[in-house]
């Protein structure tokens, strides 16, 4: 068994921004900004980073991936059809009743999820145990745990944190969302996290600080983790709402889905930016 060939990042982080909108307008879902801003993380690490084997989701040697974010399910469940894990048709049933989609991504039903989350500050745990069993059952598979900016205010992941830094998981690598709003308001209003990466460097992982959005950064610095000899956290800055100019950086699309005008504003954009991008392909 060996992991599927890679995919194209950038086209697939615009076909993931579709798929998101649609996914939480047909089931009128909540966390639509999240997932926008979540895309081009996802795109490079199942477009490129993790090995995996969508004909084989239980592959022992896979990696893992653990969405501690977990009301983005939407990019992940997307990102898995794209990577095909399941038919891009299942999509359409996100949120609805009877769905194994659930809003909180879900891994009962659901091949190459991992374990479902939703509560946060979790998931850096489990992806902390399952990096040290990782080792001491001698593989080289890797751990990757994708959190939200918000969920770095939960003490439960500085302790996991320490953890993975005293056993030098260096098969563990943390990334963080980092659009600066959580539920209600903006994370400097809620709980500053700031100095962000001299805490992680201070609790004995290495930073890597990058543009969210930057896919040759994103690959550069989880080809830079991988010969790490300590856990690593990426602290990706990101926009929430990325790629639809009216729920750029605004709270509102935390929970709110979109509908009628609104939605058809969205796409629009959306396939707008496919256009540019396939007229800069043809012009190069």
């Amino acid at each position: 068994m060996s992991a599927a060939a890679p995919l194209e990042t950038e086209a697939l982080a615009r076909r993931l921004r579709r798929h998101v909108v649609r996914m939480c307008a047909s089931g009128k879902s909540s966390h639509v900004g999240s997932g926008l801003s979540l895309a081009d993380i996802m795109a490079v690490l199942y477009g490129q980073v993790l090995r995996v084997d969508p004909a084989d989701p239980a592959w022992p040697d896979r990696d893992r991936f653990i969405l501690s974010k977990g009301h983005a399910g939407a990019c992940v469940y997307a990102a898995l059809a794209e990577r095909g894990f399941m038919p891009l048709s299942v999509l359409e049933t996100h949120y609805r009743n009877g769905s194994v989609l659930s809003g909180h991504v879900n891994h009962k039903g659901v091949p190459g999820v991992e374990v479902s989350t939703g509560s946060l500050g979790h998931g850096l745990g489990v992806g902390t145990g399952m990096a040290l069993q990782l080792r001491r059952m001698g593989g080289r598979q890797r751990v990757y745990v994708a959190l939200s900016d918000g969920e770095c205010d939960e003490g439960s992941n500085w302790e996991a944190a320490l953890f993975a830094a005293h056993h030098r998981l260096s098969n563990l690598c943390a990334v963080i969302d980092y659009n600066k709003l959580q539920a209600l308001t903006s994370i400097a209003d809620t709980l500053g996290l700031e100095p962000f990466a001299d805490k992680w460097r201070a609790f004995g992982w290495s930073v890597a600080e990058l543009d969210g959005h930057d896919h040759a950064a994103l690959k550069a610095a989880f080809a830079a983790a991988a010969l790490d000899d300590r856990p690593t956290c990426v602290i990706a800055h990101t926009v929430k709402g990325r790629g639809v100019s009216f729920m750029e950086n605004q709270v509102l699309w935390h929970y709110r889905a979109p509908a009628g005008e609104e939605l058809a504003a969205a796409l629009a954009e959306l396939d707008l930016a496919d256009q540019e991008a396939a007229m800069e392909t043809a012009d190069a």
